[in-house]
């Protein structure tokens, strides 16, 4: 049986992240109510549909990350998770990402990057600037570490 951990613990900001979801969720589901005048049963379909759609966002957004085993490197996004063998990456690393704007080119921060034997890249979720990691930029280095010494153990054995 494969045991999968997270080498760092979720920052507080998914909490804030969370609540604002619960937030924009009441306005939709108010508006909505008002907008279509719902009856009774209507506004229980409609505050009960997205009751789920926050619970299950949630979960999702504290899963998110990336874990490691012996096996490999397991990467939960939002929508889908993925696992990646250690001996299908060549390569982890930071990337200095950056996003273009018209003409512009603006920087985003460090991120860690997957590079596979393939020659494919894998983004992750860790975001020097992210929620886990904005007010712990030592323990993003940290995880990048942990991240390169599990891949090189693999690499050895």
């Amino acid at each position: 049986m494969e045991t999968w951990e997270r080498p760092y613990s979720p920052g507080a900001g998914r909490w804030l992240v969370i609540g604002w979801e619960a937030f924009a969720l009441g306005l939709l589901a108010w508006s909505s109510v008002e907008t279509f005048e719902l009856g009774w049963h209507g506004v229980r379909l409609v505050t009960c549909a997205l009751a789920v759609i926050w619970v299950l966002g949630a979960y999702r957004i504290m899963q998110m990350g990336a874990y490691v085993s012996p096996e490999g490197l397991r990467l939960h996004g939002l929508l889908r998770s993925r696992t990646i063998p250690w001996d299908a990456i060549a390569q982890v690393h930071l990337h200095e990402a950056s996003h273009r704007i018209g003409p512009w080119k603006v920087p985003g921060g460090l991120t860690v990057l997957i590079e596979r034997r393939d020659g494919s890249t894998v983004n992750t979720e860790l975001w020097a600037q992210g929620v886990d990691f904005h007010s712990r930029p030592k323990l993003f280095r940290a995880v990048y570490h942990e991240l390169r010494k599990r891949h090189l153990a693999a690499q050895g054995a």
